[in-house]
């Protein structure tokens, strides 16, 4: 099964992935956590790339990179896991990169970034996506005083654009679960175990 986690930055994605694995350990469930960009060697070194706040990418270059670092990911990590019976969680995936440089960024149209998608994702699509949906300011006051990163450091109007993309994903897409970011982690976690535990007693009937 594979489960991702989406939000703008601040929305406690991290947070509730590990109230997940936590679980999943007690429940003794085979299961790998990634990051993205990350979880390879390659995807680490393309990470430290896009991440360093004095590096300047042009929009399409650093679309592009994400979705190399992607590739890399699903086809030396995921797809394997997958094929093994993991649970497979994945800090951000290819809705990131919708949200992120399609919305907020503008570095193509939206109907071609859902084929670069397509093709570093080697077609993969999560099973569920945890969408924790918070406003950008309330996000902002969560992440005062945080050192930030290239991405983090994109502006107050980049992030409401990222918002905007992330609502009408969220709309469109049958797979997205929508929580509200503002609620206590347990209760979030509460809300993403009982969603979580329904769906893999299905996958074992």
């Amino acid at each position: 099964m594979l489960v991702s986690f989406e939000g703008i930055d601040g929305s406690g994605k991290s947070t509730q992935i590990r109230y997940l694995i936590h679980r999943l350990e007690q429940e003794g469930i085979q299961h790998k956590v990634f990051r993205e960009p990350g979880g390879t060697e390659l995807s680490e070194a393309i990470r430290a790339l896009l991440l360093n706040p004095e590096m300047v990418i042009n929009p399409v270059a650093e679309l592009l990179l994400f979705s190399a670092a992607r590739s890399q990911l699903v086809s030396e990590q995921v797809i394997p896991l997958l094929n093994e019976g993991y649970v497979v969680i994945l800090d951000r995936f290819f809705d990131s990169t919708t949200a992120y440089q399609g919305y907020g960024r503008s570095s193509l149209p939206i109907n071609e970034i859902r084929e670069m998608n397509r093709i570093a994702s080697h077609g993969l699509l999560p099973d569920v996506t945890f969408y924790l949906k918070i406003e950008p300011g309330d996000a902002h006051e969560r992440t005062v005083g945080l050192r930030k990163d290239r991405m983090e450091n994109s502006g107050d109007r980049f992030y409401e654009l990222v918002a905007s993309g992330y609502n009408e994903l969220a709309t469109n897409e049958k797979r997205f679960k929508t929580l509200d970011g503002r609620r206590s982690e347990q209760e979030l976690h509460d809300q993403i175990w009982l969603h979580l535990s329904h769906l893999m007693k299905e996958d074992l009937s």
